[in-house]
């Protein structure tokens, strides 16, 4: 059962969906400019923020950097007793208030007085007060500590990774530590490492005051990777950030740690490992020190308010899509009601009952002129079909006479084979197949006396009536002229004359016509312009007879043709034939062709004369397939059976 789909039906969707898709489009449009917007503001202020807090950080560990290098500059210009070095040390802890704690530790029996190891430690308590401690006690053991090794290895300055000082300042800390140098015997030696302390606690209160949202946080790692600051305490000096993506499988946070150690700074998508949510995160590293630090924004918190924004905008336009709805159902039931009853008048009409009402529509618009077309054409009609009645009966007429004068001409061509059944001295065999209901071509065979076979293939100029009797005209000529005695060359010439002197419509054909001595093989003939035929030996070899330079007959009157003989040997056939064999065409144009023609010759096996002109017909109708028919199709086979 098939469903129709109303006017009204196509008008409501198809306007619906024009609406639906255009304020989706919109819709989506705002939301990703508005996303956009959005995240090119929190990548802006990110990375100010994270470049403050990193700024902030530098600050503090520059200047808490410059007090240990002028310490070892002191150091390295200046002579003094243990006293005063203590007395320094005190001073440096106690007046700057970044430094938890300091130290000058000596390389062995380098301090003098015959000590192998001093090194003096001051540092503030918890309740801010200075306090000392003696590094170079044998439970402490200084010279095997990172923070003096690791410089001393080096020759240079640096700061410590973050370590717990057990048995120092008990405490989390940073050391920055100097290398100073004496020169004895003109040689520069080392002669200890100045540090600076610091307590990573004022750390944790910068990036702890970082507040993104509900759950935006940040975090430190040093250039090992380490965490030093971050929310989950448990990470904090027991793992590393390349500890977390292998034990979370995660490939993308390995290679942003990689980034983060290497002092490369960005801004990622990430998600949280403490809420697991998809934030932004800007990372930046530290000039001073090489940590990294990382700031996380929490996307659904910063995209709230686009969210509802664009939720809001949803609602509206689905209420909106909705009252549309409404609006067009009302409009398309108006409209449509006046051609349901127009539509029902024309299924009247289509029965056949040209006197039914016609709806009466006042309306000056559409549907209006719709209903006066259709009263229009219901006289139309009526006025058509009596035409067409009178037509009619004269195209049957037509078609009648058509068919007569088709008839006519196929009779008055021999068809009835074998030909000449009582002459075993050949075997011939012809058809004809118009392209329309009459045709110009011709063929005919006849006896001259006992011994010689007239026979002939034709093809007039242009198609349809007068082909078909100029076709009449010529055959009627060849064979009254045709007499024993008389060349081929001579009928011809005969034939023209005639068909030349009375010619207005300047039609012509072209002839082939030969005279066969059936007794010896002895072929004469004469060619009108018409296509070469070809003679099929006995052992399979193909020749083309001839040409005898004769031009189409009814063209130049007094034109003198000339002849040619051959010779037809024993089982050797002869092939006239018409152009509408070569030139029918395929569904792509191309020409059947003489040299398909030749193909098919060579390839048909000893055949007779009728499956040999069959095989050719079958051969041609393949080529062309469906395509119609443009030309007349004639062929004449003759065999000689000696």
């Amino acid at each position: 059962m098939i469903h129709r789909r109303g006017i009204a039906f196509k008008l409501i969707v198809f306007i619906l969906a024009g609406v639906s898709i255009t304020f989706l489009a919109i819709f989506g449009y705002n939301y990703l400019y508005s996303r956009n917007l959005i995240v090119k503001y929190v990548e802006e202020n990110a990375k100010n923020l994270a470049g403050r807090t990193v700024s902030q950080i530098d600050e503090v560990l520059s200047s808490v950097a410059k007090v240990p290098q002028n310490i070892a500059y002191f150091l390295e210009n200046a002579s003094y007793t243990d006293e005063e070095l203590n007395n320094f040390l005190r001073s440096v802890v106690r007046d700057n208030d970044d430094i938890y704690g300091a130290t000058i530790a000596f390389e062995p029996y380098m301090f003098g007085s015959g000590r192998e190891r001093y090194a003096p430690y001051f540092y503030k308590d918890g309740t801010g007060q200075i306090q000392f401690s003696d590094l170079a006690e044998e439970a402490y053991s200084y010279l095997n500590s990172d923070w003096y090794q690791i410089p001393r290895e080096l020759e240079r300055s640096l700061w410590s990774e973050p370590y717990f000082d057990e048995g120092g300042g008990n405490i989390v800390m940073s050391t920055y530590s100097v290398p100073f140098y004496r020169v004895e015997a003109g040689k520069r030696r080392l002669a200890g490492i100045v540090t600076a302390d610091i307590s990573l606690s004022w750390l944790q209160q910068i990036v702890e005051s970082i507040k993104i949202a509900k759950t935006g946080y940040g975090f430190v790692i040093t250039k090992n990777g380490t965490f030093v600051v971050h929310p989950d305490k448990k990470l904090v000096m027991n793992e590393t950030i390349f500890c977390l993506a292998e034990g979370r499988n995660d490939k993308g946070l390995r290679e942003l740690g990689r980034d983060m150690i290497h002092g490369k700074s960005g801004f990622v998508p990430f998600r949280s490992t403490v809420t697991e949510k998809m934030c932004w995160m800007v990372y930046a590293p530290s000039r001073s020190s090489g940590w990294s630090v990382a700031v996380l924004f929490p996307q659904d918190e910063l995209m709230a308010d686009v969210t509802h924004m664009n939720r809001t905008v949803l609602i509206i336009g689905i209420a909106g899509i909705l009252f549309l709805f409404a609006v067009i159902v009302l409009i398309a039931r108006t409209i449509t009601r006046p051609l349901r009853l127009l539509a029902g008048a024309a299924r009247t009409i289509a029965t056949g009952d040209l006197d039914g009402h016609i709806p009466s529509v006042t309306a000056r618009d559409e549907v209006g002129e719709l209903a006066d077309s259709l009263e229009y054409m219901k006289v139309s009609l009526k006025k058509y079909i009596e035409d067409l009645t009178e037509a009619t009966a004269a195209r049957e007429r037509i078609e009648s006479e058509l068919q007569v004068a088709h008839d006519i001409q196929m009779g008055i061509l021999p068809k009835v084979f074998p030909a000449f059944p009582d002459m075993p001295e050949f075997d011939l065999y012809a058809m004809l197949q118009p392209a329309k209901e009459v045709g110009g071509d011709l063929y005919d065979f006849f006896f001259l006396d006992d011994d010689h076979l007239c026979f002939l293939v034709g093809d007039v100029s242009g198609k349809g009536v007068p082909a078909s009797l100029f076709m009449a005209i010529t055959k009627t000529l060849i064979k009254t002229k045709a007499t024993k005695g008389l060349g081929p060359e001579v009928i011809l010439g005969s034939v023209n004359q005639d068909l030349s002197m009375d010619n207005p419509s300047l039609m012509f054909v072209t002839v082939f016509l030969g005279i066969l001595n059936i007794r010896t093989g002895r072929l004469a003939y004469c060619n009108g312009g018409h296509n070469p035929p070809y003679i099929i030996r006995a052992g399979g070899a193909l020749e083309t007879i001839e040409t005898t330079g004769g031009m189409a007959l009814g063209v130049m009157e007094d034109f003198s043709y000339q002849s040619k003989t051959v010779t037809i040997r024993k089982n050797d056939s002869i092939l006239l034939f018409t152009d509408g064999v070569t030139e029918a065409m395929n569904e792509r144009h191309e020409l059947f062709s003489e040299k398909r023609l030749e193909e098919v010759l060579i390839t048909l096996e000893e055949p007779s004369v009728e499956e040999l002109i069959q095989g050719i017909l079958k051969k041609v109708f393949e080529y062309c397939h469906d395509v119609e028919q443009t030309d007349d199709i004639t062929m004449l086979a003759i065999r000689f059976n000696g």
